[in-house]
């Protein structure tokens, strides 16, 4: 069956690094875009970044383009997300997020904290 495993998430100091990675099994990886959706406390899951079949096609949306890098890699069955200049507001459950026709998966989750 279909799994996304995220993992990278810790706690940040604001303006720190950091690097999220999903890895994904049970379906055809390299024909499927991927996401990455984020939940902050008391809020909705919103998309945050996506990409195309060959990093070839990416979205961001505004609070995190500049900031944040999403790739992907085929060899490894593994989507990632590069954060930069991270800051406060960032603080979220990170979520993999990937769709089959009507089908929508997501993964477990992984906090990442800013806080100094």
């Amino acid at each position: 069956q279909v799994q996304l495993v995220e993992s990278g998430g810790t706690l940040v100091q604001p303006g720190g690094s950091l690097r999220l990675s999903c890895a994904a099994s049970g379906f055809a990886f390299s024909r499927n875009s991927m996401a990455w959706y984020r939940q902050a406390p008391g809020k909705e899951r919103s998309v945050i970044a996506s990409i195309g079949l060959n990093n070839n096609i990416a979205y961001y949306t505004a609070a995190v383009k500049g900031r944040f890098t999403i790739s992907r890699d085929n060899a490894k069955n593994t989507v990632y997300l590069q954060m930069n200049s991270l800051k406060p507001e960032d603080t979220a459950v990170y979520y993999c997020q990937t769709h089959m026709g009507r089908d929508v998966y997501f993964g477990q989750g992984t906090q990442v904290t800013v806080s100094s």
